[in-house]
């Protein structure tokens, strides 16, 4: 954590004496009045104030020992000779201000301190108020009734009149005009693809024609179509099968200099979740840094997204069902690259972050020649792209519930199905977690993204993976206690008959191992307790694998303890930590650690950037110097802090698991 004062902070104690002192005592004792001896102090303080800090603080002195501790001298022999030179002229002592500068520096801080504890004490409460224990999961309607819904789900029209030129930025496919919120410009609801509505409803997504119409861009486009469970903090929004939109927000400095773009994968085991999602609102993380442009996006979901007709009469007219939110979200990155420099951005430092099946996506993306070039650098938490099904029995399965929930015998009857009855459907089949997403199909995405990777994929773009370590009760907050502990015992135990084919010896051994914690726990937690290790070693083991094909990786690992334990801590903590997102961790039942997460703001515009991932002392004030190094050195974050060291052995102790994962 940020020390709340540090030897620097003293050293300034030392200029801040000489200045505000000696430039209100020296002008008194000459007969100068006490607003003028005032003016003096302020100005003659102030100036050597800042000029000390900038010095002080300087990349140059902090990330070098022996230079800091020369400036610390300096300072001194400074402070002597001033004391020195106005004890002789005019009998007056610096030292007399040291008491009252000290006091100033250490209990300004103290009090700031205090002060943010009531506050963080005081959300705490509200949130505890909200929550309990936690054991029903994330709640949102208090939330979502503070939310002006129906403004929430205007729709942008085009505009025919006057409009702001200031706000308009001119694409390949239209003028669009934003909102401006203090020093940030919002473009929402922007079109990436032609609506897939009518007959493009199951087909690949379609590029928009060129155009020169204005349209208004103040609000979220729809939600996809998706399940809405327990804890789903979308069910309020609109959706539609017209849903291809995207948001970008960037400072409202305009600069000749491109900025890097950040574009946000949002999460939903794909098949809930979109970029209306509070918790993805990236404003704090521009306001703290205008200098980069950030994009959201929504893409097709569930049955709408993943799903295999090959088997249903004219089911060959579909081809690409099986794949279509891959390849919405391969059209989303193409329009972002084609025309985000009209907002500021550089279309060759695009860097993509996802969370979980948004962070899969990206793992996939990776591998896959049709989105070769669309991005530089990844950041994926909870990712693994192994995780995506080998064959297209899963989405196959899933077109036959369909056929058998509506009745229909062809594509043609599917088709003629209205968004609402295929809503219901899709509620009614996917809400008990039957499997859903992408495949690795041998066409779009490689059969085993692994040696894709080794073979030269994504061989210009630099990775950063992250795990953690608690993220199974974020998962049962969103879907429900008993959806959750019925998807733990069925994905384990298909994974286990899958292990029994590939080395019965190791999938015994799992057994075993899973009895072993059940002495201690109930077995539905010994379950989820392997489900979460396996999840985080599946990051860890894609780490590894890019990093022996020659990838440039960093590794993190969430170790945060939760506020509420029965709400768990990760994605979303991660997700409101990188972003600042404040207001978003509370509405998922956390408050935000504003050291944690300014420290993570700031690695990831480093990563953004191309810079070194590394603070020189006092970068940020009051936190000491960290080298995030590369895989296999992990970044460690616990409420300790932020420290970097070999995390193998902290999630391979149960080899059982780790060759469990690798067979996988």
């Amino acid at each position: 954590m940020k020390k709340l004062f540090t030897i620097d902070d003293l050293m300034i104690g030392f200029i801040m004496a000489i200045g505000y002192g000696l430039g209100f005592a020296v002008p008194k004792a000459m007969g100068w009045s006490d607003w003028e001896s005032g003016l003096v102090c302020w100005v003659v303080g102030y100036v050597l104030q800042e000029a000390a800090t900038r010095i002080l603080f300087s990349k140059t002195v902090q990330s070098n020992t022996a230079y800091r501790y020369t400036v610390f001298g300096a300072f001194v022999l400074l402070f002597l000779a001033a004391e020195y030179a106005v004890m002789s002229w005019m009998g007056l002592s610096a030292s007399d201000y040291l008491l009252e500068q000290y006091l100033y520096i250490i209990g300004l801080p103290v009090l700031m301190f205090a002060f943010q504890m009531a506050v963080r004490w005081y959300r705490i409460r509200k949130i505890r108020e909200q929550y309990g224990d936690g054991s029903h999961g994330f709640v949102f309607d208090d939330a979502l009734k503070k939310i002006d819904l129906d403004e929430v789900n205007r729709q942008n029209q085009p505009i025919t009149g006057a409009y702001d030129t200031d706000l308009a930025v001119k694409t390949k496919t239209g003028i669009y005009v934003g909102v401006k919120e203090k020093n940030i410009i919002y473009y929402s609801g922007i079109p990436y693809a032609k609506p897939p509505v009518g007959e493009r409803r199951w087909k690949a997504p379609e590029p928009l024609p060129e155009s020169e119409t204005v349209f208004e861009a103040k609000y979220l486009g729809a939600s996809a179509i998706q399940v809405e469970h327990e804890g789903s903090i979308l069910k309020h929004h609109r959706q539609s099968e017209d849903c291809l939109t995207l948001n970008i927000c960037t400072g409202a400095k305009k600069t000749d200099q491109k900025k890097p773009v950040l574009v946000l994968f949002h999460h939903g085991d794909f098949a809930y979740g979109g970029s209306a999602d509070p918790l993805l609102d990236g404003v704090e993380l521009i306001r703290s840094c205008p200098d980069i442009v950030g994009v959201s996006f929504n893409y097709r979901l569930g049955l709408f997204g993943f799903i295999d007709f090959s088997q249903v009469p004219g089911g060959d007219a579909y081809p690409d069902a099986l794949n279509l939110g891959l390849l919405d979200q391969i059209a989303a990155l193409k329009w972002i690259k084609e025309n985000i420099a009209a907002f500021g951005g550089d279309p060759d430092r695009i860097t993509v972050m996802g969370f979980a099946s948004g962070a899969i996506s990206i793992c996939l993306l990776a591998a896959c020649e049709q989105a070769k070039g669309l991005f530089r650098k990844a950041f994926v938490f909870q990712g693994n792209p192994q995780a995506a099904y080998e064959t297209p029995d899963v989405s196959r399965n899933l077109a036959k519930k369909l056929l058998q929930e509506t009745s229909a015998t062809t594509m043609e009857e599917l088709m003629q199905l209205s968004t609402d009855r295929l809503k219901e459907v899709s509620q009614k089949i996917l809400h008990d977690l039957y499997p859903t997403g992408p495949t690795r199909d041998g066409r779009l995405i490689p059969p085993d993204a692994f040696e894709a990777y080794r073979n030269g994929a994504a061989d210009h773009v630099e990775f950063l993976i992250g795990v953690a370590r608690n993220e199974r009760q974020v998962y049962k907050s969103v879907v429900g206690k008993q959806t959750y502990e019925d998807f733990i015992t069925n994905e384990l135990d298909i994974a286990l008959q899958f292990l029994d084919t590939v080395n019965a010896t190791d999938a015994q051994a799992v057994r075993d191992y899973i009895r072993e914690l059940a002495e201690t726990m109930p077995e539905i937690e010994a379950k989820a307790k392997v489900v979460e290790q396996c999840s985080a070693l599946s990051g860890y083991l894609t780490a590894r694998k890019l990093a022996e094909s020659g990838k440039k990786v960093y590794l993190m690992y969430w170790n945060v303890k939760p506020l509420i334990e029965n709400l768990g801590s990760g994605t979303v903590d991660v997700a409101a930590a990188f972003l600042g997102n404040r207001e978003g961790a509370q509405m998922y039942g956390n408050v935000l650690n504003s050291d944690i997460s300014e420290m993570l703001r700031k690695f990831l515009i480093k990563f953004l950037r191309g810079d070194a991932m590394r603070f020189y002392n006092n970068e940020i004030k009051g936190v000491g110097a960290i080298d995030w190094n590369r895989f296999p050195k992990a970044l460690i974050i616990s409420d300790k802090g932020l420290q970097c060291e070999p995390i193998e052995d902290k999630l391979t102790e149960e080899t059982c698991l780790l060759r469990f994962m690798e067979a996988l």
